[in-house]
């Protein structure tokens, strides 16, 4: 278990503080303020399995933002801790994690799961313990009401969306005919599930659907699969053999034609575009959550947060170029602790006993206006669903590096959906 403390007081301001405390509580009628113990926060972290190198990366940006937030004054004056835990990409581990967040470091909300598979296997934990827990993930697991009241995705959109805010481009602008290659689990499955019925909206087709276990290495048998009639390529994949799998799919297509090809940078998160093998990426399309290179529109708070998290212009860490950012997930942990520290100040938290206020006034949030707590843009949370809405970003390869070509507005990627969680116990 790591520890990282946030805000340490002086030996002399806590001296200070004890003396004015003692003349405070002799005065008649004197109500003790709340506590100035530090406020716990766990992090499930994926430091090792097959999210490693998003976990490598959700750590950074977390202690990056916790030394902001710190600068600030931490939450309600008190300093604050963050808990890290590996939970090995694994969910059976995931909620021995949580177990031990809560129950034995006494946390008072957990935040940081990005991988579907590992939030499903953890959140009903966190339901049965009753502690806030707030997924940086993308699956539609949240928003679907599978889960709990205690389970929140207030920090990146869902997969559903994303891909039905881009369905409409996709088929405008690269063709209608779709082949899809996912990872054979339940983040690949919303992508299946969901882009499928959004072309399907367009007047286009998925004619193959090609789903991939997330732990295969070679990737050589798949690509025959593809039909020749395929005119989008449309691919997400995930996990420490993404470079083979993107390698592979370009010798399988080498020189001749091939359809227009549309990713999900997931195929390509922690992975320099302009590695030898990529060349054949010149042209083709990705999602992006958050723009990797640094864009010519960048606003204030973009150009704080990457120097804060110390990534260049082009997505690498400032110290090592070759050190590839996971840029397009990794602010959904910067906003969720901002989250949690707006959640908790509205909710004047104190103490686990106020959990529930915690999550009470995080379902009472809408609009999250861009700012240096949210500078990955602008977004709208759904206090029923629990899930937050925001803009989406199509890049092209142009000389090696993702620039923005399309970007929906919010209102595009929010659907209609009948789950109300506030109507659901504690």
């Amino acid at each position: 278990m790591t520890k990282l403390i946030g805000m340490t007081p002086s030996r002399r301001s806590l001296l200070k503080g004890m003396a004015a405390g003692a003349t405070a509580l002799a005065l008649p009628g004197f109500v003790q303020a709340q506590s100035s113990a530090p406020i716990k926060l766990g992090f499930q972290l994926h430091r090792t399995g097959i999210g490693a190198a998003y976990g490598r990366w959700y750590e950074r940006t977390t202690q990056a933002a916790l030394k902001v937030l710190s600068d600030q004054g931490g939450i309600n004056g008190r300093p604050v801790e963050v808990v890290f835990e590996d939970d090995g990409t694994d969910p059976k581990r995931g909620a021995e994690v949580v177990e031990k967040l809560a129950s034995q470091a006494g946390c008072d909300a957990i935040f940081g799961p990005l991988f579907s598979h590992v939030v499903i296997g953890s959140a009903p934990r966190a339901g049965e313990l009753k502690v806030p827990y707030l997924v940086c993930s993308e699956g539609y697991h949240v928003a679907s009401g599978k889960l709990n009241r205690w389970t929140l995705q207030p920090g990146i959109t869902d997969v559903r969306a994303q891909v039905s805010s881009m369905a409409p481009w996709v088929t405008q602008n690269l063709g209608k005919k779709v082949t899809m290659v996912f990872p054979d689990y339940a983040f690949g499955h919303d992508h299946r599930d969901y882009f499928t019925a959004a072309i399907e909206a367009q007047g286009g087709e998925v004619i193959k659907h090609i789903a991939i276990p997330p732990t295969e290495t070679s990737f050589t048998r798949y690509m025959p699969q593809i039909p020749k009639e395929t005119e989008v390529l449309y691919h997400v994949m995930v996990g420490p053999a993404v470079l083979t799998f993107v390698k592979e799919l370009g010798e399988f297509y080498g020189t001749g034609d091939r359809p227009e090809i549309f990713g999900f940078i997931d195929s390509l998160e922690a992975v320099d575009i302009a590695s030898p093998g990529l060349e054949f990426l010149e042209g083709t399309h990705f999602w992006e959550g958050h723009c990797r290179a640094k864009q010519t529109d960048a606003s204030e708070h973009e150009t704080f947060y990457r120097a804060a998290v110390g990534v260049d212009d082009n997505g690498a860490s400032i110290s090592d170029s070759k050190d590839v950012a996971t840029y397009a997930h990794m602010f959904s942990t910067w906003e969720t602790l901002f989250v949690l520290k707006a959640g908790m100040e509205a909710a004047g938290y104190q103490g686990i006993a106020d959990r529930q206020k915690l999550v009470e006034a995080i379902e009472a949030m809408t609009a999250m206006p861009e700012s240096q707590a949210h500078p990955q843009g602008a977004k709208i949370f759904n206090g029923k669903t629990h899930q937050v809405f925001g803009h989406q970003n199509i890049s092209k390869v142009e000389g090696g590096k993702l620039m923005r070509v399309h970007q929906t507005t919010v209102e595009e990627s929010m659907y209609e959906s009948d789950v109300d969680y506030t109507t659901m116990s504690f």
